[in-house]
């Protein structure tokens, strides 16, 4: 679907361009005052035509403009009133289908403080305004037709503009019904989700950090290297515990929040790199290094410290995961010759490991299905705050790599 997105606007645009030479060719071999009435049209038809927003024009600045225009139209006089008769159909055509779209599209945002939708009211009742006294345009000009002609055609358009804004005000219900019906299925999705967290997963971490601190109580049959091994299955069940409630919470607390709120959950950051480089050390046989930058940690966005974070987790989950005989593990984070911030998690091959073991291990997943998908999820979740993953053999082992931009300083 997305892919169709830059043709249907290429031929959109050329809808626009085909309407506009309509317009302003016959002006060419017309009398100098035909300019402004093939103009206006030309304008209202490519505005009515266009895909918005074009940059940062929208629909409702488009809208807005193309009507106060029609209306200063109105009032001016450009020769002889017979002129404005071939091209008047065409701009009230263009006119009623923008209103249409107007009434549909613009959103009901505040412009003017304590007054809800003025935004929408307020584009929609220009065009429907130019719409509605379009026939003005030759009324008051012609010597032949007064006040009551002026009247008379100004009523006879109102029919036609009061059945757009119907269309329009119809299939905005239509729209509303169909995002509030999505909204309600997302929201029964996430609390299933977090049902079955709740009740399944948490139920099963809860008893390995039980078997944990039971089997810590008899401290006189537990060696101390093995209580030290339980403490720390125990510390890390509480940690999943502890961030499973949060994902839980905000699951069932999504529908309360605007977009705009962060959300309940902890982001880490790269000030958080030594303690969990620490408990992946105490846990491995490796020796693990790292080097951290003074300057780097809190340079990039919330987001980014946040993915910096999961991209080194990520990466040592899979060393422990798939190179449990590494004998190096380097975590470095640093900033680069522009500016941005690059990570890179490399392992390399200890004793009696084979150089190609974790690449094998990989596309094997460990023998656990469903497995193999955390990197592609970085990799999506890197791409969505500019950044760039890659991951691959290295020396002998495997590196993971993450390079960052820096927002720019306002």
């Amino acid at each position: 679907m997305k892919d169709n997105v830059p043709a249907r606007r290429r031929r959109r645009r050329g809808w626009c361009g085909a309407a506009a030479a309509a317009m302003l060719l016959p002006a060419l071999l017309s009398p100098p005052g035909a300019c402004l009435p093939a103009v206006m049209a030309a304008l209202s038809l490519v505005v009515a035509l266009s895909v918005w927003p074009v940059g940062r024009v929208s629909l409702a600045r488009a809208a807005a403009g193309t009507a106060v225009l029609s209306l200063a139209a109105d009032t001016v006089s450009f020769g002889k009133a017979g002129l404005a008769l071939l091209w008047l159909p065409f701009e009230a055509v263009a006119l009623l289908v923008l209103l249409e779209r107007v009434v549909r599209h613009v959103p009901g945002s505040r412009v003017v403080r304590h007054v809800p939708g003025s935004r929408v009211g307020l584009v929609g009742g220009l065009t429907g305004a130019a719409a509605v006294l379009l026939p003005l345009r030759f009324t008051l000009h012609a010597p032949q037709t007064g006040i009551k002609e002026s009247v008379f055609l100004a009523a006879l358009a109102f029919v036609p503009a009061a059945g757009a804004t119907g269309v329009g005000l119809y299939l905005r219900s239509l729209d509303r019904r169909r995002a509030h019906a999505v909204a309600l299925a997302r929201r029964e999705q996430r609390l299933e989700v977090a049902r079955d967290l709740h009740d399944f997963v948490a139920h099963e971490v809860t008893g390995i950090v039980l078997e944990a601190q039971a089997a810590q109580l008899d401290e006189d049959s537990v060696p101390g290297e093995h209580r030290a091994l339980l403490h720390r299955i125990e510390q890390a069940g509480l940690r999943a515990l502890d961030s499973m409630d949060r994902t839980v919470a905000t699951l069932r607390e999504a529908d309360g929040r605007t977009w705009e709120e962060p959300p309940p959950t902890r982001l880490h950051g790269l000030a958080d790199l030594p303690e969990l480089i620490g408990r992946f050390a105490a846990m491995t046989a490796a020796e693990v290094t790292l080097s951290l930058e003074d300057e780097v940690a809190g340079t990039l966005s919330r987001e980014a410290e946040d993915t910096a974070y999961r991209v080194v987790l990520e990466a040592l989950t899979n060393v422990r995961r798939h190179a449990p005989r590494a004998g190096r593990v380097e975590v470095r984070a640093a900033r680069s010759a522009d500016g941005a911030v690059e990570l890179s998690v490399a392992d390399r091959a200890g004793p009696g490991a084979s150089t190609g073991a974790l690449p094998r291990a990989l596309r094997e997943q460990g023998g656990r299905p469903g497995g193999g998908t955390g990197l592609a999820g970085l990799a999506e979740r890197v791409g969505a705050v500019g950044g760039a993953l890659e991951a691959g053999p290295y020396a002998q082992g495997w590196r993971v790599s993450c390079r960052l931009p820096v927002p720019a300083v306002r």
